[in-house]
């Protein structure tokens, strides 16, 4: 049970700007071809999807460029970990509380 934590793995680089533009990418070809096709009027909606899909797509190009221009907070071993609060053991008061009515506070299983 107290065996020791494997080192926490490093964070991938990735070129997410890249990423990005590879599905806008892909929404800028599903315009074009339902553009061409011009699909019903039952179906208009796909072309403001697509739309939407470019738009949005354009806005994360910007604001990772943007990102990374600024450049990103080194974060230290350990600094990144998640907190995890601890339990504390029900108090006396708050079992007086629970028989009266009140609201039952959280126990942890053992």
């Amino acid at each position: 049970m107290n065996e020791p934590r494997p080192p926490d793995l490093t964070p991938l680089r990735t070129n997410d700007a890249a990423t990005i533009l590879a599905g806008t990418g892909l929404w800028v070809v599903a315009l074009v071809v339902l553009l061409i096709v011009q699909p019903g009027p039952d179906r208009q909606w796909w072309i403001w999807t697509c739309v939407a899909g470019v738009g949005l797509g354009l806005f994360g190009v910007w604001y990772v460029r943007r990102r990374d221009r600024r450049g990103e907070p080194a974060v230290q071993p350990g600094e990144g970990d998640p907190v995890v609060p601890s339990v504390t053991p029900v108090s006396e008061p708050a079992a007086q509380h629970e028989e009266s009515g009140g609201p039952v506070p959280f126990r942890p299983r053992d």
